[in-house]
């Protein structure tokens, strides 16, 4: 009786979890769904002569809008202000983030936790919430309307968060490898650029990427800041496709953020295939 009684115990908690597996497998196609049909709308919509806000596969393929928007006015300039905004922000960024984290994952201060819970605190501000003191003081130092204050700006909001998560990773480097530089006669610094950063080289590529996708997706600021056409992002620009009086052009918005869309998949598929390897620290300390 006991062994019948164990069995059907057994049966009915594999029942359950059974039940939980495939209830956590539904709501995760939900989720995917969600996430694939915008995606398939701008596909989709990108090649339909006749596009609209229905996801539909297209009664024919055309170019043509990709024909229209592959212009300097409206693709490849916008495209060259972006890299260079984020391009510019996000190597600021990871520099002063590297810089920062450092002491805060290698000298021990009781300023070290306040310091970062005032970091984890900035990170929640709100972008909008400081604009008007920010544009205030951009006009009075004259770097509004400005690439160079607008990369200033993209990457002293990314910094807070850069350098949480540099500082987490960094602390996953053994000390006794600088430690062993320091004897040779290294400097903090030497052993920071030679040591610290090669090991933590995934940690280096993920805030790279966040802050990169972060600045290249941002409207506000730049919006904000600059008011001369030609020096307007791609992600400003695409706001042109939103005609007067609810008038749409859906192809071209559709096949501009393909194009849009390009550079932040590059960076991804470069860095996953160069760092996607976890930290290479293999036999460097030894027990």
């Amino acid at each position: 009786m006991a062994s019948r009684a164990s069995s059907a115990s057994s049966a009915s908690m594999a029942s359950r979890r059974t039940t939980h597996r495939l209830a956590a497998d539904a709501g995760l196609l939900v989720v995917a769904a969600a996430f694939m049909l915008p995606l398939a709308w701008v596909l989709l919509s990108s090649v339909d002569p006749d596009a609209n806000l229905r996801v539909k596969l297209p009664d024919g393929v055309t170019l043509s809008h990709f024909d229209a928007v592959l212009t300097p006015e409206i693709t490849f300039t916008p495209l060259l202000n972006s890299l260079l905004l984020c391009g510019g922000g996000t190597l600021l960024t990871v520099v002063c983030a590297a810089l920062a984290a450092y002491p805060l994952s290698r000298f021990r201060s009781r300023l070290n936790r306040p310091f970062l819970l005032t970091i984890l605190f900035a990170t929640s501000l709100p972008i909008t919430a400081i604009m008007v003191p920010v544009y205030a003081l951009f006009v009075q130092v004259n770097l509004i309307d400005t690439l160079q204050g607008t990369i200033f700006f993209f990457a002293a909001s990314q910094l807070p968060f850069a350098i949480w998560l540099m500082k987490n990773f960094m602390d996953g480097v053994p000390k006794e490898l600088e430690e062993a530089a320091w004897t040779d006669g290294a400097s903090p610094f030497q052993s920071l650029l030679r040591i610290v950063l090669p090991l933590m080289g995934p940690g280096v590529a993920v805030v790279t990427v966040f802050s990169f996708v972060m600045m290249w997706g941002n409207f506000f600021v730049p919006f904000m800041l600059l008011l001369t056409p030609d020096q307007m992002p791609a992600a400003v620009s695409i706001n042109e496709f939103f005609g007067n009086r609810g008038m749409v052009a859906y192809g071209q918005l559709a096949a501009f953020s393909v194009i849009y869309s390009t550079p932040v998949i590059l960076l991804y598929v470069l860095v996953a295939r160069r760092l996607g390897g976890g930290f290479a620290l293999g036999g460097a300390v030894k027990g």
